[in-house]
């Protein structure tokens, strides 16, 4: 008999009652990937996995304990359940560890309005392949390319199930498909690189290997001859590819874990201004073909369009049912979670209200200052607010781009960063994160 998802979870509960568990949950993932890379138009690397993975997490009073596995078989699932038994009785009592009430579950979803798993034939090695020669041809056809660091193409498809004894068991499958590419431009210590992919659940959306190569090779062009900015304080442009770091660090801040613990610079915010009162923050688990939508949460409760920032105000967290309860409030259904971890609060697909100006008429009222196009490193201060990152990007003069520059920091502070902060229309609409391009006031740049 063929073992699924779905009946290897009621193995898993059936296992952890009879081991003497009060509750418990189970999931299961079953899945497939492949990944092709090449260099210098023969194939470097190719990988293909297999397999399923098992989670159980089970209650003894207010006990809790997971357990994972990657072996199916009968007896091992004995055995997680009698070792996650055993843990749990010798684990601190959580006054808010449980599962669901009944009451609170998701009952009824649309899978096919989500569009989570394209029914198109796995694509071969060989059309992968293909798609990352394609991209690594057309990174090396343009001038000044001298070598394509990487060229990939991917597939992946895994289905999970959810299943506990509070009576919830629900499924769902995914699939996607990518390909990148990493050029490097110039020689010596002038070498500059960047990068372009795609990666999208539908084929038939992903954008074509050979635009891919040439953004890629574009991109690393454009870098060459690089230098130091001034310091001081200067307007900093946050591009499109870079900016919803931005939105991030908002999102890390009104996370139910942090703010439960009270290490969130947004910990008193709530019902206060934070972003410019035109702006919203949506989250919309519901969005079809997209990474980020799901039917439900990590411990079965229905997932929900809601506004966390409506008009610049603070209008909620987001809880799994453990922060919930810590806050005295109810889960906003944002429960993830990995196959052997416990829940935690995570958003879903999420979008800034996008501005009427485009990226360039934004660069034109800047006047002088940085568009920064890439960044590394971060040093966020969970507790202030404050921000410093190593950034690189392109010098502005006069509302124009002057020249490329590089090793470079900029810094402020995210409440006074985000209160003023400027949106152009420019948002990529299939992305999990849709945010434009944001300008930002006043940061402050150290440079030469």
């Amino acid at each position: 008999m063929t073992q699924t998802p779905e009946s290897l979870c009621q193995a898993l509960i059936d296992a952890a009652r009879k081991a003497g568990a009060d509750a418990a949950d189970a999931m299961a993932a079953e899945g497939s990937s492949l990944s092709i890379e090449v260099r210098q138009g023969a194939l470097e690397h190719a990988e293909r996995s297999e397999g399923i993975d098992l989670g159980l997490r089970v209650f003894i009073g207010q006990r809790q304990a997971t357990v994972s596995a990657s072996d199916t078989r009968a007896e091992t699932i004995e055995a997680m359940a009698e070792r996650a038994v055993a843990m749990a009785k010798e684990a601190p009592e959580d006054p808010y560890a449980g599962l669901a009430a009944a009451e609170q579950l998701a009952t009824d979803w649309d899978l096919d309005a989500l569009e989570l798993f394209d029914p198109a034939e796995e694509p071969a090695p060989a059309m992968l392949q293909a798609d990352a020669l394609a991209a690594e041809a057309a990174g090396l056809a343009i001038e000044g390319v001298t070598q394509v660091q990487s060229a990939a193409a991917g597939y992946g498809s895994h289905a999970v199930h959810l299943a506990a004894t509070n009576g919830f068991s629900g499924g769902y499958k995914r699939s996607s498909r990518s390909i990148s590419c990493t050029a490097i431009a110039g020689t010596g210590t002038g070498m500059e690189r960047d990068y372009d992919g795609d990666s999208r659940t539908f084929q038939s959306d992903l954008r074509s290997a050979a635009d891919i190569g040439q953004q890629a090779g574009e991109r690393a062009i454009a870098r060459l001859n690089a230098r130091r900015p001034k310091t001081g304080s200067y307007p900093v442009l946050f591009d499109e590819r870079v900016s919803s770091s931005l939105i991030g660090h908002l999102l890390a801040a009104v996370n139910g874990g942090s703010i439960a613990r009270g290490s969130s610079w947004l910990k008193d915010a709530m019902g206060e201004q934070i972003l410019p009162d035109t702006l919203s923050v949506l989250e919309d688990p519901y969005r079809p073909r997209m990474a980020g939508s799901r039917p439900f949460d990590g411990e079965g409760l229905p997932t929900q369009r809601r506004a966390i920032i409506k008009d610049g105000i603070l209008t909620g967290w987001t809880l799994d049912l453990a922060s919930a309860r810590k806050l005295g409030l109810s889960s906003t259904g944002n429960a993830a979670r990995g196959i052997g971890s416990v829940p935690s609060p995570s958003q879903w697909n999420i979008a800034l209200t996008q501005g009427h100006q485009s990226r360039e008429q934004l660069l034109a009222d800047m006047g002088t200052g940085l568009l920064v196009t890439s960044m590394i490193g971060s040093t966020i201060n969970p507790n202030t607010g404050d921000y410093s990152r190593g950034a690189a990007g392109f010098w502005v003069e006069n509302g124009e781009i002057a020249y490329p520059v590089n090793e470079c920091t900029i810094a402020g502070n995210l409440r006074d960063m985000l209160r003023c902060i400027v949106p152009a229309n420019d948002a990529r609409s299939h992305l999990s994160r849709v945010v434009p391009s944001l300008l930002v006031e006043g940061m402050t740049l150290a440079g030469n």
